[in-house]
């Protein structure tokens, strides 16, 4: 069992600092070999950028609604990786994500590249256009958004800079925006990659009979070849798809270079190709495993007749299987993955934060004040001040000791722990009189407006009440935990004395939208109700099997 503690830590990154967390499973630290999934966490729609050198590599993935957005994860092995930064510390525009958690919409498959001494990350909102960010420096401040191409529909920007300094733009269509979906289209930006300066072209059209949903392009060039690497035939049912040709605009012809196959990885698609500095080839992608999310794969990959095959081809077809366990990448030097930790960085709200969300504790972790519901309140799926990590593991158990208050008059507030998708499950203290309602409550199909379902396990005394202006205040410490088994089975307990656990209830994950299931915590406070209660997460810790 592999564990992570957190306490006495900020809550939310501290962009310039050299902060890391570890996201990988210990299992891949020592030997010559390694397992896939490299990340067992939904790091969607991931792309990669090596450094000048090629000894260390830089992450990104899809964070659509959370904020701080962008993750940026480091490996020194392509193998071991550690989440160091965000780029996004809000997702734009402002007027429309500040309002609410905007499920399912925001940063959408962002491509990072480096480009004459500045990394540079694309992505595409499905709503507002392609926007850009740029650094020096990954784990330091990024940019402020620019908008290089306004429009709805326009999804997975990926950017590339020609030998003669011409700058292009390819990307994929949302059908739910765009009203079609399964080309790739390529406009022509200017050399700073800031504006597009040309009306879009379709290079690719997959609406061939085969290579159906067709999106995610990520585009390079080798030996005098354009090459588009995408992903085709959906999410958990697709293959990985490179097209090639010599001229930017076309024709390009296409194959097929890895699919499920015999493997038990299925989707294996949209991902990276990356060269190490010792010239081998890989290819970073996601797998989708339901409540867990999109995890992370990392694959070989070789050149035959210029032409990249994925994956391990033992019929010699050219179309790889993803390998479950697989030779390490050679890295010039020795590599030594570091463990420094900063947990904080694993947790993100469910939308644009602001300041009634909460603030770091010097004693512990966080506050999180509680959300004010709307007079018309259904369920959880308006709530954006959930402070969340993604599952990191197909099994493993959070446990956190917390400090529940609430003002003598502040009745039905609640605040507790919660596991969150489309779905849910929360367990939490709920104020009642001069006491506490320990509530297990379950809630299905959140976005279609399902009901909550509540179900009270006992009723705590308040831990303490002291004097607080014109009402006392009421406090109640207690432990809670969630075990989360195979197939997303989640197990929430509590405890008075963090040594005795007493089983509170059960439920079943399920992915929420676009995302993997969540785990963390919330406070909400009822619109009759004038102060606010809150949660102080004092110490928590993830155990991971």
């Amino acid at each position: 069992m592999a564990s992570v503690a957190l306490a006495l830590l900020l809550a939310v990154p501290v962009y310039g600092e050299s902060n890391r967390q570890r996201v990988s499973p210990d299992c891949n630290l020592k030997g010559a070999t390694y397992l896939n999934p490299v990340i067992h966490a939904d790091y969607s729609d991931p792309d990669v950028a090596a450094s000048a050198d090629g000894k260390t590599f830089y992450m990104t993935a899809s964070s659509f609604q959370c904020v701080p957005g962008l993750p940026i994860l480091k490996s020194d092995d392509l193998v071991n990786w550690s989440i160091v930064n965000y780029a996004l510390p809000a997702v734009p525009p402002h007027e429309f994500y500040d309002i609410a958690p905007r499920h399912g919409k925001g940063v959408w498959a962002p491509c990072i590249r480096l480009h004459n001494g500045e990394y540079y990350i694309y992505w595409g909102d499905p709503d507002f256009g392609v926007f850009m960010i740029k650094t020096k420096d990954p784990e330091g401040e990024w940019s402020e958004p620019v908008l290089v191409k306004k429009g709805k529909g326009i999804i997975d920007p990926t950017p590339f800079w020609d030998e003669d300094g011409k700058a292009y733009l390819a990307n994929g269509w949302a059908g739910s925006r765009a009203g079609f979906n399964s080309v790739i289209t390529i406009s022509e930006m200017n050399p700073e990659g800031t504006a597009v300066i040309s009306q879009p072209r379709i290079v690719y059209d997959g609406n061939d009979g085969v290579n159906h949903t067709v999106e995610g392009p990520k585009m390079y060039k080798r030996n005098g070849y354009y090459y588009m690497f995408a992903p085709a035939g959906g999410v958990a049912e697709g293959w990985q798809l490179v097209m090639r040709s010599k001229d930017i605009y076309g024709p390009y012809e296409s194959r097929i270079v890895m699919a499920q196959g015999d493997s038990d990885i299925n989707g294996p698609h949209q991902g990276a190709w990356v060269t190490t500095d010792t010239g081998e080839d890989w290819f970073l992608h996601f797998q989708d495993l339901g409540p867990y999310g999109r995890v992370i794969n990392l694959n070989p990959m070789a050149w035959r007749d210029d032409w990249p095959v994925i994956g391990d081809d033992r019929d010699g077809d050219g179309c790889g299987d993803p390998v479950r366990k697989w030779k390490k990448p050679t890295i010039s030097g020795n590599v030594v993955p570091d463990n420094s930790s900063s947990p904080s960085l694993l947790y993100q709200w469910h939308g644009n934060y602001n300041d009634f969300f909460g603030f770091p504790l010097p004693e512990g972790l966080m506050r999180i004040y509680g959300h004010k519901l709307s007079e018309d309140f259904v369920n959880f799926w308006e709530v954006p001040n959930l402070w969340l990590q993604k599952f990191p593991s197909e099994e493993f158990t959070l446990t956190s000791k917390v400090r529940v208050s609430a003002k003598s008059t502040s009745e039905n507030v609640s605040s507790g722990i919660i596991v969150m998708g489309w779905d849910y499950a929360r367990l939490g203290l709920e104020k009642k009189g001069d006491s506490f309602d320990m509530v297990f409550t379950t809630c299905w199909d959140a976005e279609k407006g399902g009901n909550e379902e509540n179900r009270t396990v006992c009723t705590l005394s308040p831990t303490r009440t002291y004097s607080a202006g014109l009402y006392p205040n009421l406090e109640c410490d207690l432990w809670l935990r969630v075990k989360v088994g195979k197939e997303g089975k989640c197990d929430f307990f509590y405890s008075k004395d963090g040594k005795t656990f007493k089983n509170a209830g059960s439920f079943k994950a399920r992915a929420g939208k676009w995302i993997g299931a969540k785990v963390g915590f919330y406070s909400v406070t009822p619109s009759s109700t004038t102060e606010r209660g809150w949660i102080d997460i004092l110490t928590s810790e993830t155990e991971v099997k």
